[in-house]
C-alpha cells in the first residue's frame, strides 16, 4: 500500500502535488513529505485539495476491500488509492458523508435532507429515503442492510449539535461548552431510528428525553448499535447498547467515583470490545478503557497525562492503538500532548485473585509519532490506522489549512520494498 508510495518519494518518482485552480499563489500546499526530526517516522499528504477532512475517528472511511481512503472536500467526496495515491472525486456538492460500506464499494452521504448512496467504482447513485423532519443519520451496519440515526421531536430549540449539512468549518465551536449545557439541560425529546436501505422503511427504536448521539453499529453483528447520551460527559451515563429491535437496551460503563468521565467509544474491528477515554477523576487519572460484548470483562490501559488523546482507535489485529494528542485547553491540561501517538499495550501480572469481575489492568507504553505543536486543536485530528495496520492517518491544520495526512509507523530505516 502506502509503502511502496514512500520509496517512490524517496526516489523523487512521483508528480508534485500542486495547489487548486483558483487557490491564492500565496497559500502554498504542505510538502508531499518529510521525516519528523522529532521522532524518525515519515509523514505523506494524502490529499491535494484544501480544506479536505478524513473521516471522524470512528466511522468506517476505508472501502470494503482496504484499498481505498475515503474523505471529505469542499466540494463533495472523494476517494484515495492507497496504493497509488491517486484520487478521484465520487459525488460532487455539498453533502455529509457518513460512512464507507463495509460490504460493498458504496459510499453514504445525506444531501437534501435525504439519505443517498454511491457505488464508487461505478458512480451509480440512489437515493435511499427522505429523513424525518429535524433528522439525521450516522452509521450504517455492518451488511448494509441498516442505517441508524436520530431526530428531535416537535419544535424545540435546535443547537449545533443537530447539524445535518456538512459545514464549511472542521473547527469546533468556540462556544462548545455552552453549547454542551444547554442542549443538555433541554430534555428534549428524541427518536432513535433505523432506515431499510432496500426499501427505505424508516421504524422507531428507542425513544428517550436524553441527547442521543454518536450512533455506531458494531463493525461485525448488523443488529447491534452503539449509541452514547450526550452532554456534559461527568453529568451522563454516556455509553450504552441496543439492538435494531428495541430489545437488551444496556449501559456499558457504570460511574464509581464523583467527576469520573468516559466517553469516545469505538468498536474494536472484531466487534467483540468497545474501547473508551476513562478518567478517574476527570482531568487526573488517565485510561483506555475495554469492555468485552460478550462476556462482560473490562480492561483498563493507564496513560500518563502528556500521552492523553482527544481520540484514540485500534490496529484491526487489536496490537497497537494510536491517539491524536491534546494541546493545554484540552480536559488533561497537557503541557507536552501535543503529538501523534502509537501505543503498545501491556496487561500487568496478576499476582493476586483470579476473578473475571475485576478489571485486567495494564499500560499503554508511548512512541511519539508526529510533532503537532504547530497544529491547532479546534480541528481534531481524528487518528485512524489504514486496513493494512502500517500507517496512521490524521487530519492536521499545521500548515494553515486542513489536509489529510499519513505517519507510518515503522521508522525510515525499516522501509522496505
Amino acid at each position: 500500500m502506502i509503502h511502496r508510495i514512500l520509496i517512490g518519494l524517496l526516489l523523487g518518482g512521483l508528480p508534485a502535488l500542486s495547489a487548486q485552480p483558483g487557490e491564492p499563489a500565496a497559500a502554498a500546499p504542505p510538502p508531499e513529505s518529510w521525516v519528523d526530526p522529532d521522532t524518525g517516522h515519515r509523514v505523506i499528504r494524502l490529499t491535494r485539495e484544501p480544506d479536505s477532512a478524513s473521516l471522524y475517528f470512528n466511522q468506517n472511511g476505508y472501502t470494503a476491500d482496504g484499498k481505498r481512503l475515503v474523505y471529505t472536500t469542499p466540494d463533495g467526496i472523494s476517494v484515495l488509492d492507497l496504493g497509488t495515491l491517486q484520487a478521484r472525486q465520487v459525488v460532487q456538492g455539498r453533502v455529509r458523508l457518513i460512512e464507507a460500506g463495509r460490504k460493498t464499494p458504496r459510499v453514504y452521504y445525506i444531501r437534501d435532507r435525504a439519505l443517498f448512496k454511491t457505488d464508487v467504482d461505478s458512480g451509480e447513485t440512489a437515493r435511499i429515503a427522505a429523513l424525518p423532519p429535524r433528522g439525521s443519520v450516522s452509521t450504517i451496519n455492518a451488511d448494509e442492510t441498516l442505517a441508524a440515526g436520530t431526530y428531535v421531536e416537535g419544535e424545540g430549540q435546535d443547537y449545533a449539535g443537530n447539524r445535518t449539512t456538512q459545514t464549511r468549518s472542521l473547527d469546533q465551536p468556540a462556544n462548545k461548552g455552552q453549547m454542551m449545557e444547554q442542549r443538555f439541560a433541554a430534555r428534549l425529546p428524541m427518536v432513535l431510528f433505523t432506515v431499510n436501505l432496500a426499501n427505505g422503511e424508516i421504524k422507531t427504536v428507542h425513544n428517550s428525553r436524553d441527547w442521543l448521539n454518536h450512533l455506531l453499529f458494531s463493525p461485525t453483528d448488523p443488529g447491534l448499535l452503539m449509541f452514547c447520551h450526550e452532554g456534559p460527559w461527568h453529568k451522563v451515563d454516556r455509553i450504552w447498547t441496543i439492538r435494531t429491535d428495541g430489545s437488551q437496551l444496556k449501559k456499558i460503563h457504570t460511574r464509581t467515583m464523583a467527576m469520573e468521565i468516559f466517553g469516545h467509544e469505538f468498536w474494536s474491528a472484531d466487534g467483540k470490545t468497545i474501547w473508551y477515554d476513562l478518567q478517574t477523576p476527570r482531568g487526573e487519572d488517565f485510561w483506555l478503557a475495554g469492555y468485552q460484548v460478550e462476556t462482560g470483562e473490562r480492561t483498563w490501559y493507564h496513560l500518563e497525562r502528556n500521552e492523553w488523546s482527544i481520540h484514540f482507535n485500534v490496529t484491526h489485529d487489536g496490537m497497537l492503538f494510536c491517539g491524536d494528542g491534546g494541546d493545554p485547553g484540552q480536559v488533561a491540561r497537557a503541557p507536552d500532548g501535543r503529538w501523534i501517538y502509537l501505543f503498545r499495550p501491556e496487561l500487568l501480572p496478576n499476582r493476586g485473585i483470579d476473578d473475571r469481575r475485576f478489571v485486567r489492568p495494564g499500560v499503554l507504553r508511548a512512541e511519539r509519532l508526529v510533532n503537532m505543536s504547530k497544529h491547532q486543536y479546534r480541528l481534531e485530528p481524528n487518528v485512524s490506522f489504514t486496513p493494512d495496520q502500517k500507517w496512521v492517518v490524521f487530519r492536521s491544520n499545521m500548515f494553515g489549512r486542513s489536509y489529510v495526512f499519513a505517519v507510518e509507523v515503522a521508522k525510515t530505516d525499516k522501509v522496505t520494498e
